[in-house]
């Protein structure tokens, strides 16, 4: 991590900049902006000193704008970290941009290690503080607001029932073969029972409708008995292992690790196998809450949202809000698969905390209908909630609301923010986390609006110098 917040400025990097290399005008403007405002590299610096006991001394890393600038540049071309580091060193105007100038550019996993220092709420605060600036600026207003939600997908394979239990026998004996070759007299006890589950799992997957019926209990009554057998042989290893002594530091910190891996995916292990012996041997329908669907990512939702190409999709809903200037003022990652209605007084309030009024302009689709939301939405100032209704018999009144030209209105601009998520997914990114776990599902989320918001903000300020430059 950084050890100084700005490194000192050589000859070399004023030779680069003499050389009349311009950047693209909406990076430069990015760039001039992210230099105009301080407050949100000094989030990120926090985030890289986090747990430091001397952040002053050590070897030097990469500094808070570097970090910053390289994680939007990263989002805003929607590369990987190999293709990001290859393209920083190559290019004279990226290196200004990401302020490596003539100073050698780390390996691809520095900006790994660099980029999961920083934390959702740090990503969220950034975001925040861009809209609250467009704000004081006069680039938006927040009069309108469309609202709509999405699912971003985790990086698993489709979940059954035999996947999972095949997973978790492959994966414990993968990490007691570690095991076994940091341990000075090996692992005893252990068998290998890979084969013999990779065999039973594709014959679950080989049954024909006809065979599924006479013969998949049976199947997996044995794939449930080995991975039963793998588990309890595998907590008797960590029984065993408990004391070791004679490891030097290395190995003693490298056996820790995987014994508290092989106790996590023991854990998962177990839920797989009630949930197959809930739902297969005694026919019970297992609520989603109590399921797991990926035992790499365990945090992982399934969300139906009634569409006939992606019936079931296994990730996390997102919600999303975009003002009329294309800047995304919320988003948020929900748990489970919440109703989209639940959403609509949550972020009228956190509209109100940002802009100081309801907007005039209330746009989603159907799905965020209700009675009830339509009182909130009234309650709180909202001009016109251009939110058709869902089911039911129209009154007079509602379908004459529906058809007005202002309602009509309100729709095309709702259509808007599905070519935002469109931009999300394609541009920066954000289709699928190939990250693990919650937290860097979180802040790929963050990282993908942060850029989106940039970039806007960036065209904004680019409009309105020219409106300037015209009056002038």
């Amino acid at each position: 991590m950084s050890r100084v917040p700005q490194p000192q400025f050589s000859f070399a990097d004023l030779e680069l900049l003499q050389q009349g290399v311009q950047l693209d005008p909406l990076l430069q403007t990015i760039s001039d902006f992210l230099a105009d405002h301080g407050e949100l590299v000094e989030r990120v610096r926090r985030d890289l000193e986090r747990g430091l006991k001397n952040p002053a001394t050590g070897r030097s890393g990469l500094t808070a704008p570097q970090v910053l600038r390289a994680l939007t540049l990263q989002r805003v071309k929607n590369w990987d970290l190999r293709e990001l580091r290859e393209r920083i060193a190559d290019g004279y105007t990226l290196r200004a941009f990401t302020h490596f100038f003539a100073e050698a550019v780390p390996k691809h996993d520095a900006f790994h290690r660099a980029f999961n220092r920083l934390t959702p709420q740090t990503l969220e605060a950034l975001n925040e503080r861009i809209i609250r600036t467009a704000v004081a600026l006069g680039l938006e207003d927040g009069k309108k607001l469309r609202v709509d939600t999405t699912v971003v997908e985790t990086d698993i394979h489709h979940p059954t029932d035999s996947t999972l239990l095949w997973d978790t026998v492959r994966v414990i004996t993968r990490l007691i073969g570690q095991l076994d070759q940091w341990l000075p007299q090996g692992v005893e006890g252990f068998s290998n029972r890979t084969r013999s589950a990779r065999r039973r799992m594709r014959e679950i997957q080989r049954l024909t409708p006809t065979q599924r019926s006479q013969q998949q209990v049976r199947k997996y009554e044995e794939l449930i008995n080995t991975t039963r057998q793998v588990v309890t042989v595998a907590r008797q290893v960590l029984k065993k292992t408990r004391t070791v002594r004679g490891l030097d530091p290395l190995a003693e910190m490298a056996v820790r690790t995987l014994r508290q891996e092989i106790e996590h995916y023991c854990q998962l292990g177990e839920r797989v196998m009630d949930q197959a012996r809930r739902r297969v041997l005694e026919g019970e329908q297992v609520p989603t809450q109590e399921k797991v669907y990926s035992i790499f990512e365990p945090h992982t939702d399934l969300i139906k949202r009634g569409k006939v190409n992606q019936p079931v999709e296994f990730g996390h809903k997102v919600f999303l809000a975009e003002s009329a200037g294309g800047l995304i003022t919320q988003y948020r990652v929900l748990e489970g698969n919440p109703a989209d209605e639940d959403q609509v007084e949550p972020s009228l309030r956190r509209h109100r905390k940002t802009f100081g009024q309801a907007p005039d302009l209330y746009s989603s689709d159907r799905g965020f209908y209700s009675e009830r939301n339509l009182r909130v939405s009234a309650q709180a100032g909202v001009g016109l909630p251009s939110i058709p209704q869902r089911g039911g018999q129209k009154t007079a009144e509602r379908a004459a609301q529906e058809k007005s030209a202002a309602f009509k209105k309100g729709q095309r601009f709702r259509a808007g923010i599905e070519g935002r998520i469109s931009v999300l997914f394609r541009g920066r990114g954000m289709k699928r986390c190939l990250a693990e776990g919650r937290q860097h599902f979180e802040l790929l989320v963050g990282a993908a609006v942060l850029a989106n918001n940039l970039l806007v903000m960036a065209q904004l300020l680019i409009k309105k110098q020219k409106r300037q430059r015209r009056a002038a």
